[in-house]
């Protein structure tokens, strides 16, 4: 997402450790899944030629295919990193912002220096809790020539900044993903209940001797792993919390429209919090 400001170094550095392993995890999970159901496909083969066992071969390569990503999953575990990398990521873009409009703890009463002092204590922090993961090689590690140019506008230019490149662009963000993430359910629970009709449906011209495959097994293995893809995946929940984060940015713009300067730093704490709820109720949920 585009969020109109020049972010950190710190910023860049953790988002793209963070996405990295988030398509490591996520591949890695596909392909135990898959090779799951491929096992399952091979079990239900019986053809064979001579003395080779072509469906044998088949579930073999499949289960040791899944089990080596299995494996893989338990000794890398890039879920950790992923998470981490997204928590230091989404906390540094919380305080770049805050320091680039004079939102809490960076006022704009308070000098350059200050505020730098402030941002890097908050900064060592953060790494002290995660950093080890994440290689730190942007330049402008913490703070943007953008980003300056912004703490030092008017405050109707920070105003106005704010709520355009940040609150009305994170609400956007969040209603969009909202409404991606319940079509991604309904059509993932759709497809789940078309597989267990076919189940059904196999099962009984097994039980009357009208089919001789086991495709009822088959169907039984991709509906397990598309079970698991759809908890692992959470697009329910996704769906529920960010329609409750853009709810809350809506009303926090509102009032960001309306507040004036001697209550803004305060004002630009409480929607950066509304940010972070949905963010600690992702890593809440994960980490479970």
């Amino acid at each position: 997402m585009d969020n109109g400001l020049d972010l950190p170094g710190f910023f860049k550095d953790a988002d793209a450790a963070s996405l990295a392993t988030q398509r490591a995890y996520l591949a890695l999970n596909r392909t135990r899944l898959w090779s799951a159901v491929a096992g399952a496909l091979g079990g239900a083969i019986t053809w064979s030629a001579s003395s080779l066992d072509a469906g044998a071969l088949v579930a073999l390569a499949g289960f040791l295919v899944a089990l080596v990503a299995e494996l893989v999953l338990a000794f890398l575990q890039p879920e950790r990193d992923w998470y981490s990398g997204r928590a230091l990521a989404e906390s540094m873009k919380t305080m770049a912002w805050c320091y680039a409009v004079g939102g809490d703890p960076f006022a704009s009463s308070l000098g350059d220096a200050e505020a730098r002092r402030i941002l890097r204590e908050r900064a060592e922090l953060l790494l002290q809790k995660g950093g080890d993961k994440v290689s730190m090689s942007a330049a402008s590690p913490l703070v943007t020539e953008s980003m300056t140019a912004l703490r030092h506008s008017s405050f109707e230019t920070r105003r106005a900044a704010y709520l355009e490149r940040r609150t009305r662009d994170q609400r956007n963000w969040y209603a969009g993903k909202a409404r991606q993430s319940k079509r991604k359910a309904d059509l993932w629970r759709s497809a789940l209940v078309a597989a267990e009709i076919a189940a059904v449906s196999a099962s009984t011209l097994r039980v009357t001797k009208t089919l001789d495959i086991d495709l009822a097994g088959i169907l039984g293995a991709a509906i397990g792993s598309g079970a698991a893809w759809l908890a692992l995946k959470q697009y329910a929940q996704l769906a529920a919390a960010y329609s409750l984060a853009s709810r809350e940015l809506t009303l926090q713009e509102d009032l960001l429209s309306q507040v004036e300067e001697d209550g803004w730093s305060h004002a630009v704490s409480d929607a950066e919090e509304a940010i972070s709820r949905e963010h600690t109720m992702w890593l809440a949920s994960h980490n479970e």
